[in-house]
């Protein structure tokens, strides 16, 4: 499967266990301190080609050492980054995420290059001969350039998801809709799909997702696993019991699951429990590069 990811790329630096920030300067040790590709593109890469997949990701990152850095790693992972443009004078999206025993992650976050990716830097050729294609952050694209990418991808035989980056807060409806119709699986997590909706129900919000045009939405809920909902009804999807470490990079491995399985002809629930198999791995290690496993290995979990 050829697949081509376009959109966010970040570099993580994650820092754990963290419970507080010390004071002046006091410094704490930790047990761990990783760098990962990540991002709603980048991230989702990593895990598509642990899955097997052939995978080229294009997006903006700068010039400066955070980009080669995040090329490196990128390429370690078996991901090819001709597609990617450097933009001088711009640094590279960059997050620090002090991530604490629980789990959780906040996020100290520099936008960086990603804002500056257009339709000029997309390599149409190549998206014409793809297998699949899947749009990170589309919101930094805006609603028309989305809309192009994607309804090229699809006049091509080119099948699509589509994973959103901003929370739910700052979502409206006018931001996605142009570019539904053309949206083959959505991937959005629960909060994204209330906000962008503007529903209060989350069924409310896939039904007016599926309305809109799109084929299925496989929501992302956390600890309470997945929600599939197609124009035939929808179905949950419990997540997997282990031991988590860090959600970084979770929701990006769902995508990267349910794309694998869904392009193998599986039906969409069956494609949500790969997704909910491959985010249960990387949930266990710390940042979106965790894990050395692979499509047999998430099938067995």
């Amino acid at each position: 499967m050829n697949v081509i990811t376009m959109g966010v790329h970040v570099l993580d630096v994650l820092v754990r266990p963290v419970e507080a920030i010390p004071d002046g300067q006091g410094s704490v040790l930790v047990e761990g301190i990783e760098m990962s590709a990540a991002g709603t593109a980048g991230g989702t890469a990593l895990t598509l080609a642990k899955l097997g997949a052939t995978v080229r990701t294009a997006g903006a990152i700068g010039t400066d050492p955070t980009g080669d850095l995040l090329v490196n790693l990128l390429r370690k992972a078996d991901v090819d980054t001709e597609f990617l443009v450097r933009r001088d004078g711009v640094p590279t999206s960059a997050s620090v995420l002090p991530i604490r025993p629980n789990g959780d992650r906040p996020a100290f976050h520099l936008l960086g290059a990603n804002p500056t990716y257009s339709p000029d830097d997309v390599p149409w050729d190549a998206l014409a001969e793809a297998d699949h294609l899947h749009l990170g952050g589309p919101e930094l694209l805006g609603p028309d350039n989305a809309t192009r990418i994607l309804r090229f991808a699809r006049e091509h035989g080119v099948s699509t998801s589509v994973d959103l980056l901003a929370p739910g807060s700052l979502g409206s409806f006018a931001l996605i809709e142009p570019f539904l119709p053309y949206v083959d699986y959505f991937l959005p997590n629960e909060d994204q799909v209330l906000g962008f909706t503007g529903e209060s129900g989350l069924d409310g919000g896939c039904a007016k997702l599926v309305a809109a045009g799109v084929g299925v939405v496989a929501v992302t809920r956390g600890g309470d696993g997945a929600r599939v909902v197609t124009a035939a009804g929808g179905s949950d999807v419990p997540a997997f019991d282990v031991k988590v470490v860090d959600t970084t990079g979770c929701g990006d491995a769902f995508s990267a699951g349910f794309v694998v399985g869904a392009k193998q002809g599986r039906e969409p629930h069956d494609a949500a429990v790969l997704g909910c198999a491959a985010a249960a791995l990387v949930a266990q290690g710390l940042g979106s590069a965790y894990g050395d496993f692979d499509l047999a290995a998430a099938d067995a979990l």
